[in-house]
């Protein structure tokens, strides 16, 4: 089992920046990739983006230019550096992690930070 810890959403104004962090503990050496999602009210949960554990990233379109998922030495903390936010980014940002030969969706989710952008 692996549990998943985020923390760092909240309110902040267009323009501005935020830093999640998702650490994780238990069997860590089952994940293959951590990932970023989102999910806006009365939408869908989406990949935002999402670092292998050989350090691939893999970025949506609509942030890519603007946020940046990096980990610390030990691969135990994942972070999203989110900046220029928008309204448009205001969601419940959810850790994921993936683990081998699985999809993203099957694998483990941590509890959600809300991150809210007023304009």
């Amino acid at each position: 089992q692996v549990q998943l810890v985020e923390s760092g959403g909240g309110l902040v104004q267009a323009g501005g920046s935020l830093r999640l962090s998702c650490t994780a503990s238990g069997s860590t050496f089952t994940i293959a990739a951590v990932g970023w999602y989102r999910q806006a009210s009365g939408k869908q949960r989406v990949l935002v983006a999402d670092i292998s554990r050989g350090g691939t990233t893999n970025y949506a379109d609509s942030v890519k230019g603007r946020f940046t998922i990096s980990r610390d030495n030990a691969g135990n903390t994942v972070y999203l550096q989110m900046n220029r936010l928008k309204p448009e980014d205001t969601a419940i940002y959810y850790c994921n992690g993936r683990r081998y030969s699985e999809s993203a969706r099957l694998g483990y989710w941590g509890q959600g930070t809300q991150v809210t952008v007023s304009s």
